[in-house]
């Protein structure tokens, strides 16, 4: 079954790690890439840029309007995700449990299933 591993940000939580907490984040998550890749449960992930890199599109009435930024102050962003293939929704919590993220007070990871995909042998 495939879930989708949410990886949920805070800017002010970031900011406040220093450089060698940073690094060992960095080498945390390429671990992790390195074990689900061997194992055979990645899929994919993506590392998004911030918010104030983002446009919006949405509709206005009777047209369609580009907005700078996210469509909703808040704290936490969508930092990026891990796209798995696992046995069960346990497994994707194990999973979830390794991303270094998971040790950070602040950080937080969201484990959805994923209920359709289509494209690139997804």
């Amino acid at each position: 079954m495939k879930y989708m591993i949410l990886m949920q940000v805070r800017q002010d939580v970031l900011d406040a790690l220093t450089a060698e907490q940073m690094q060992a984040i960095g080498d945390g998550h390429q671990s992790f890439i390195d074990a689900i890749t061997a194992s055979g449960e990645m899929l994919g992930t993506l590392a998004l840029g911030d918010p104030s890199q983002s446009k919006v599109v949405r509709s206005t009435g009777s047209t369609t309007e580009v907005i700078d930024g996210p469509f909703a102050e808040t704290k936490e962003f969508m930092g990026g995700y891990y796209l798995v293939d696992v046995e069960s929704e346990q497994r994707a919590i194990e999973l979830a449990k390794q991303i270094p993220d998971a040790e950070i007070d602040g950080l937080a990871l969201e484990i959805r299933p994923v209920m359709f995909s289509a494209g690139t042998d997804v």
